[in-house]
């Protein structure tokens, strides 16, 4: 797909970090944008700055764990422009969860479904019927993660659940776009290769009260910057992947049909080749054991 001036990107999650990073591209390629995010305040904010670069701004406070919101997002975005053309499916939340699998609350996994896995559904479901409808091309790029879309970090589990049904999600949405010969594309986006500094760490922040924590934390939540500070501290580097060279991927692999937005990194490849192996080996999962604790 060419992107050319005057078409139209939506973006979920679209406040901070990675979404802001996206639709900031988008923008300096021409695209019209449109902002969606749970966090009214920030969404001002960003879609303001925008403004002032002379992008074509629709911002819109959106859930995307509620189907009427996502829906509603699709109507404000036609009304407005006329036609959507990218969407990116990227509002993401961890579950806050602690412990074992077993201890799990019911809500941590109830959050992060909403979110992470029905707020893609919501998206396709609200966007593509009308994107293949117009005939034109069209891409949709849904936001997994090493975690669980390559291999879980079992201490992550819920999240990692989550992310994993991204991909089978978006390995389904391109085999149904192919078969109705649509000129609408999928890609599946694995930010990195490296850790990044997004509101995902504190996400906690926007948690509804629908999906309350039943009982205090054993815990208090981390920042990104405790979480780095505990990383060095325990003799591990930290590197980071500057969020506007996630943008770069989306935009690159959009522009060349890419379905597998996965940046070059060898310890993804060698994860993806032990699970694999594993698999064909019809052996334990022993890439596990690293993250198996005691």
């Amino acid at each position: 797909m060419r992107l050319e001036e005057g078409q139209v990107a939506v973006v979920t999650g679209a406040a901070s970090g990675i979404g802001l990073a996206m639709a900031r591209r988008f923008a300096a390629e021409g695209l019209k944008v449109v902002l969606a995010d749970v966090e009214e305040g920030a969404l001002d904010k960003a879609a303001g700055e925008l403004r002032q670069d002379g992008a074509q701004v629709l911002a819109r406070a959106v859930d995307v764990g509620e189907r009427d919101s996502v829906q509603a997002l699709a109507e404000a975005a036609y009304d407005t422009f006329g036609a959507v053309h990218v969407l990116c499916n990227n509002a993401g939340v961890g579950s806050g969860a602690e412990g074992r699998m077993w201890e799990h609350e019911p809500n941590d996994w109830k959050w992060a479904f909403a979110v992470n896995v029905w707020g893609v559904f919501h998206g396709i479901q609200a966007f593509v019927p009308r994107m293949i409808a117009d005939g034109g091309p069209g891409h949709v790029v849904n936001t997994s993660s090493g975690d669980g879309g390559i291999a879980p970090l079992p201490t992550a589990s819920v999240y990692a659940v989550t992310k994993s049904a991204v991909v089978t999600m978006t390995e389904s949405l391109y085999a149904h776009l192919r078969a109705e010969g649509a000129a609408v594309g999928a890609s599946v986006l694995f930010p990195g290769p490296h850790m990044l500094r997004t509101g995902l760490w504190e996400s906690h922040r926007n948690r509804p009260e629908r999906y309350a924590k039943e009982r205090p934390r054993r815990t208090p939540y981390r920042s990104l910057g405790q979480w780095e500070s505990a990383m060095r501290e325990a003799g591990q580097e930290v590197e980071f992947t500057p969020v506007e060279d996630v943008a770069a991927t989306v935009v690159d692999g959009i522009r060349a049909d890419r379905f597998w937005m996965l940046p070059d990194s060898e310890h993804s490849d060698r994860q993806i080749r032990a699970r694999s192996q594993s698999m064909l080996d019809r052996a334990n999962p022993s890439y596990l054991e690293s993250f198996i604790l005691d």
